[in-house]
């Protein structure tokens, strides 16, 4: 039985290095990043952390209390997560141009896909909306986001942004905007328009897709 699962897991190396990956199982990508030999270990983190969302949402403490990951092997994982995270919000080579909801949860989604904690985001952009940077403007708690114009504007300026699209995730999967969330945006809507820096959008993320945009809601 052993020499079998060997096999399959050198397979599946090989199958990758032929850029055949496509087909393989979840469990056989997992036991290739991990460096396990028999395939057992790749099957059985699948099997504890079910995909698509199991992984996302895995942190390093209960990773390495996985009998045969350690931190060596939980890094790596985690390293190959937060690539794809990354990969996904930049699609292609050129800036990409932000006119819609739907280009906000295309950049942003991937990046808080599995986070516990809401993550305050705002996209610079220059004057065709094209996206300059990505700026994490704060980390807040289970339900809740600190942030002050300051922090979100100072960036911007920074880079010299014609305009700003503000976003944070929903960790309760929800994207319904609470009263602070209305009460935030308008403070940093003002504070814009100070700084002739205009807040086009502000969307809120929650799972499987789901999102709120403030703008098409008419509260902007």
């Amino acid at each position: 039985m052993a020499p079998r699962v060997v096999g399959r897991v050198v397979k599946a190396r090989d199958l990758i290095l032929e850029g055949n990956a496509a087909g393989l199982a979840d469990a056989d990508l997992v036991s290739v990043m991990l460096g396990d030999g028999s395939g057992g270990l790749g099957a059985r983190i699948v099997g504890a952390y079910p995909m698509p969302d199991g992984l996302w949402r895995a942190c390093a403490e209960e990773l390495v209390c996985e009998r045969g990951v350690g931190p060596a092997n939980a890094a790596r994982l985690l390293a190959a997560l937060e690539m794809s995270r990354r990969w996904a919000a930049w699609p292609a080579s050129e800036r990409p141009t932000i006119s819609t909801p739907e280009d906000v949860i295309r950049i942003c989604s991937p990046q808080f896909r599995g986070l516990d904690r809401e993550h305050f985001w705002a996209l610079a952009l220059n004057t065709k909306n094209q996206l300059l940077r990505t700026i994490e403007v704060s980390i807040g708690s289970l339900n809740a986001s600190i942030v002050h114009p300051r922090e979100l504007f100072k960036d911007a300026v920074r880079v010299s942004a014609a305009s700003l699209v503000i976003v944070h995730n929903h960790p309760s999967g929800d994207p319904t905007p609470s009263g602070a969330d209305l009460q935030l945006t308008r403070r940093l809507v003002k504070a814009g328009d100070v700084l002739g820096i205009e807040i086009l959008d502000h969307v809120i993320i929650g799972e499987a897709g789901a999102h709120a945009s403030l703008r098409d809601m008419g509260v902007m």
